[in-house]
């Protein structure tokens, strides 16, 4: 019964993928037809080549490439900054600044649009990476689980490299942040997923196809009238591509990471 249980499951988590696979191959008027056609009648690989006609393709894909990048060491850099200094440094109003933290995460990311707009035009960053990648460098959430991780190491070590005349700079990038690994690799896929993903955002600063991230752009493809299926699926095809091929690569790397997110604290 596990065993069937999970093929069912395996079924239902790969079915939708592989109905992408299949409609991307379809011509328009297989994938308006009723009743629907699981295999296509006639495979139609001339649709990848398509999409990069009726978009900016490779421009796309580099700027999702360059935001999940920024984004991403930014936010192993800063968080891990700001969570070890909750972890391990006593100043003054150390808890009640944690605690606003704590508040950001309650907030929907929806309420932050406006602001982190208005700013970003201030700041002549509309419609460039700056724009995209610099508001996205830092999170609440990733300063919490990494304090959770600094909070779970033994003060021992970073003790005795004290005693050895270390500051506190060098105790963080000696001792704690080697310590920290499985932490800081589950930030690193965490925040990469999400940035690859992001479409609200990138959707509201930029404009230009030339400017904008694989997310927004395949969602340009759905018109209000007329919408070609066959060429939005193999546009997802493409843009899935990187990541999927990104998991099959560190598999045992994104297991480790997702599992420790909930296995510290």
């Amino acid at each position: 019964m596990t065993h069937v249980a999970l093929i069912a499951g395996a079924v239902v988590m790969v079915g939708p993928f592989v109905w992408e696979v299949l409609t991307s191959l379809k011509t328009f008027a297989e994938t308006m037809r009723i009743p629907l056609t699981f295999f296509p009648h006639e495979w139609q690989w001339s649709n990848y080549s398509q999409v990069f006609n009726v978009l900016p393709f490779a421009h796309m894909f580099q700027t999702s490439v360059l935001t999940t990048v920024g984004r991403t060491l930014g936010q192993v850099v800063f968080c891990s900054l700001a969570a070890y200094a909750f972890a391990r440094m006593r100043f003054r109003g150390n808890g009640l600044l944690f605690g606003l933290f704590l508040c950001v995460l309650m907030v929907p990311s929806q309420l932050f649009l406006i602001p982190q707009y208005l700013i970003v035009q201030q700041l002549g960053w509309l419609n460039s990476l700056p724009g995209l990648i610099v508001p996205g460098m830092f999170s609440a959430f990733g300063t919490f689980l990494l304090r959770q991780f600094f909070l779970s190491l033994p003060r021992e070590l970073e003790d005795a490299a004290r005693l050895d005349g270390a500051n506190p700079l060098q105790v963080f990038w000696h001792v704690a942040l080697p310590l920290a690994k499985p932490g800081l690799l589950a930030l690193t896929i965490l925040t990469a997923l999400w940035s690859w993903n992001d479409l609200m955002y990138p959707l509201v600063i930029t404009t230009e196809p030339d400017k904008m991230p694989l997310s927004v752009g395949l969602a340009t493809l759905q018109g209000e009238h007329f919408t070609d299926y066959s060429l939005v699926m193999a546009g997802s095809v493409m843009a899935s591509a990187p990541m999927i091929l990104a998991f099959i690569l560190l598999q045992r790397h994104f297991i480790q990471g997702i599992a420790f997110t909930g296995t510290k604290g």
